[in-house]
């Protein structure tokens, strides 16, 4: 058996700050990377071309950077079960590392593999928590139990101190050309791209792929934009956020580095309220762990709400309404612009995430996992635990003590888009109707037909108290049954 270890790229499209990479190299100096196209992945009806996009050219990049240490990323196209033990025991590798993941089909996936490994004689090192800054098992209640609520997650999650991050990959030794020939034999591919695998996106990324440029946005973000961060975080015409997301669901960049990067931010700052403003966005940092141990912990989150309420509530599921949504054509200016943007651009601001949810299955009265879905079909950051509990908590059918949660959308838009510059950067319709009419929504029926703009497709009133009247019914039903 060779001195070769196999490091299985994931979610973790990186060198540097790598914890797993780093327990492989500490075991060989004959290091090589491999990731894996998988088809039950690829082929699900709700890949979004702007991440397939992105996420190759993150691999390009991470290919770069293991031919500047000396080595290579392999990659492969198949079911990750049949061809990482197969690749493996054809270049007679001495072990196959990868770093944990929180995900149901991960776990399911991982867990084969590690049988297959071992009936190969083949070792293995998977227990590295790589993409979150403490294992789930680390942060319970006082009765050994996982959270189910934000708050008190926080402040337990807040208190224990955080690794640091751990080396860049500086050198390590490739495969020779005999074992190149083997690893071609055995179904390595060279990288496609994008368009190869059926996705097109011919949009602009709203950050560019790789190490490098997560990087930098980084760096951008903590010399300045987080010093205003929760003064402008809520306004989805400012750029005011970090813009991460995507580089943190590939794990472009690592978790350690990107608290270290606030940490510092925190020594140089010279108010309360800058200080205030990094602690908003470590909270956010806290927000996107919580929704990964849930899913972790709670795995049937994935396939529905956590609260009784909501596992049968009767949504209407009007078709023409979902698809009025889909397309940004609701006649609600400030939902129509996050639904154009999320097209457009396959991002939206946060605070238009939670508008549009809210919307789409308080006012629409339609399913949200069938919005949950589209927002995966378009997100370039679109991450299964980020995505669901995001959705669950603009529902209310998730872990949270609020029990109902509405946001009207005109009172939204007067409060975080008070001069329709959101608005009308992204529904052309609207940029020459006055300020008032565009963001409280009252645009006159004669100037509605002449611009071209739909009048509202329901009344917010009206479906806010059919709402809540269903609510009450389906909870009494619940508790009832229960």
């Amino acid at each position: 058996m060779s001195d070769l270890i196999l490091f299985w790229h994931r979610r973790d499209l990186r060198i540097s700050d790598n914890t797993g990479l780093v327990a492989a190299r500490g075991r060989s100096a004959k290091v090589v990377g491999v990731f894996c196209l998988d088809p039950q992945i690829l082929s699900r009806d709700d890949v979004a071309p702007a991440r397939v996009t992105y996420m190759m050219g993150c691999l390009q990049a991470l290919q770069q950077r293991y031919a500047q240490v000396g080595s290579q990323l392999l990659i492969l196209h198949g079911n990750p079960v049949e061809v990482i033990p197969a690749l493996a025991k054809a270049l007679n590798a001495k072990a196959v590392f990868w770093n944990w993941d929180v995900e149901p089909y991960s776990q399911t996936r991982d867990r084969t593999i590690i049988d297959i490994l071992k009936s190969n004689s083949i070792e293995f090192l998977h227990e590295n928590w790589d993409q979150i800054l403490h294992a789930p098992d680390e942060i319970r209640t006082g009765a050994k139990s996982p959270y189910t609520v934000y708050s008190p997650f926080w402040k337990n999650w807040s208190s224990k101190p955080k690794a640091k991050s751990v080396e860049t990959l500086q050198n390590a030794a490739g495969l020779t050309e005999t074992e190149q020939e083997i690893a071609k034999q055995a179904g390595v591919i060279p990288l496609p791209t994008a368009r190869d695998l059926g996705f097109i996106w011919d949009g602009e990324l709203s950050i560019s792929p790789g190490e490098a440029a997560a990087q930098e946005r980084l760096e951008e973000f903590t010399d300045s934009t987080i010093t205003e961060y929760q003064e402008q975080r809520n306004f989805p015409g400012v750029d005011g956020t970090s813009r991460l997301s995507a580089a943190l669901k590939f794990g472009v960049i690592g978790i350690r580095q990107v608290w270290e990067a606030t940490l510092e931010a925190q020594e140089f700052s010279r108010s309360e309220e800058t200080a205030a403003s990094i602690r908003t966005w470590q909270q956010e940092l806290a927000w996107r762990e919580f929704y990964q141990h849930a899913m972790y912990n709670f795995p049937e989150l994935a396939e529905g709400a956590y609260r009784d309420t909501f596992k049968n509530f009767p949504w209407q599921n009007n078709p023409e309404h979902f698809q009025a949504w889909c397309e940004g054509r609701t006649g609600y200016p400030i939902v129509d612009a996050a639904m154009r943007q999320l097209n457009e651009m396959g991002w939206m601001h946060n605070r238009c995430r939670m508008i549009v949810a809210s919307f789409l299955t308080k006012d629409l009265i339609i399913n949200p996992q069938l919005g949950e879905k589209y927002f995966m079909q378009k997100l370039i950051d679109g991450d299964l635990s980020a995505n669901n509990g995001g959705w669950q908590w603009s529902t209310s059918s998730g872990m949270d003590p609020k029990p109902l949660r509405i946001f009207n959308p005109a009172s939204q838009a007067q409060k975080f888009d008070g001069e329709g510059e959101y608005i009308r950067q992204w529904v052309s319709e609207l940029r020459s109707v006055d300020t008032e009419y565009l963001v409280t929504g009252k645009i006159p029926p004669l100037e509605l037909q002449s611009i071209g703009y739909p009048a509202p497709i329901v009344d917010h009133k009206v479906q806010q108290g059919l709402f809540k009247k269903m609510y009450q019914q389906q909870k009494a039903l619940s508790s009832s049954e229960s």
